[in-house]
């Protein structure tokens, strides 16, 4: 199915990190003084109010046999046919009717927006089925890269994940309905070496993001193709963007290109641009100025 090959990686940190709009976290504020400004647009189409409706569990997770979930129906998506995935996030993961509607519980300094807003640095990038590729490298099990073309994801199993979404921007969006590849899928097929602590996931332009391996590994962490049932749009990641619901959403990282399993921590573009190297949002670590000892490598 992929080809694999022994060659370092070749990525360099450039601009499609998450960020432009209005609603920005002042650099020279107190709170996180210093730090790139990471910003969040005006929304409008879903009210606060409306965050009472029902909502799976956060961290639900499901497969899905769908024919229409998974990468293989996806290859020629572009803008005008990627549905409504940034229209009314969450929507498509309402309970049944019978189901108490209940309030989601926030992580601390968030609130709920009209939608899910669309936050990146940079261009969106174009996608070809024909020539995009996605590498798995650094210390793996075998000491080998592999690379999977299009159509080699779609032969891997589709799930489904229901859970909240937090930016650090202090939003939470609920309920969101992600299908995809679980990220234990990849790490069972491609295993990294024992050694491994970190994840690097790398993205077109050369964004990047680091995650701990239990966060990549935990059961509601995948590489998702769909939201709420419909291809991700462009802006919202489109054709693929991992989704680590445990984190705040840079780590989140859109249009995803290259994983890499790292036996030292080593930090992303927002971890070097004064965000915090975990981002718990239950712990709200949103600054690298909060870090204790041991939380990151040095800036």
């Amino acid at each position: 199915m992929a080809q694999a090959r022994r060659s370092p990686p070749e990525w360099e940190d450039g601009c499609t990190c998450e960020g432009k709009g209005r609603g920005r976290v002042s650099a020279a504020s107190a709170e996180g003084a210093g730090q790139r400004e990471m910003t969040q647009p005006e929304t409008g189409a879903r009210d606060r109010a409306e965050a009472g409706r029902g909502v799976l569990a956060a961290g639900q997770v499901t497969d899905s046999g769908a024919a229409d979930a998974g990468p293989a129906d996806a290859g020629g998506a572009g803008p005008a046919d990627a549905g409504a995935a940034g229209g009314a996030p969450g929507e498509g993961a309402a309970a049944d009717s019978g189901s108490a509607r209940q309030r989601p519980a926030l992580p601390p300094g968030q609130y709920i927006p009209r939608t899910l807003p669309v936050l990146h640095y940079g261009p969106v990038p174009t996608f070809n089925p024909r020539t995009w590729d996605m590498k798995i490298s650094g210390a793996t099990e075998t000491g080998d890269e592999t690379q999977l073309r299009w159509q080699d994801l779609a032969e891997l199993p589709v799930s489904e994940v229901t859970a909240d979404f937090h930016c650090v921007t202090k939003f939470t969006v609920p309920g969101i309905r992600w299908a995809g590849i679980l990220a234990g899928q990849i790490l069972r097929r491609f295993p990294p070496a024992p050694a491994v602590t970190h994840v690097m996931i790398y993205a077109d332009f050369g964004y990047s993001a680091n995650v701990r391996i239990a966060d990549f590994a935990a059961d509601d962490t995948l590489l998702a193709t769909h939201c709420d049932g419909v291809r991700l749009t462009p802006d919202h990641g489109y054709p693929l963007r991992l989704v680590v619901p445990s984190l705040y959403a840079w780590k989140s990282v859109k249009w995803v290109r290259a994983i890499e399993y790292l036996t030292t921590d080593r930090r992303g573009f927002w971890e070097e641009r004064g965000y915090h190297n975990t981002a718990d949002p239950w712990r709200e670590q949103r600054y690298s100025y909060q870090e204790l000892d041991g939380e990151g490598p040095p800036l």
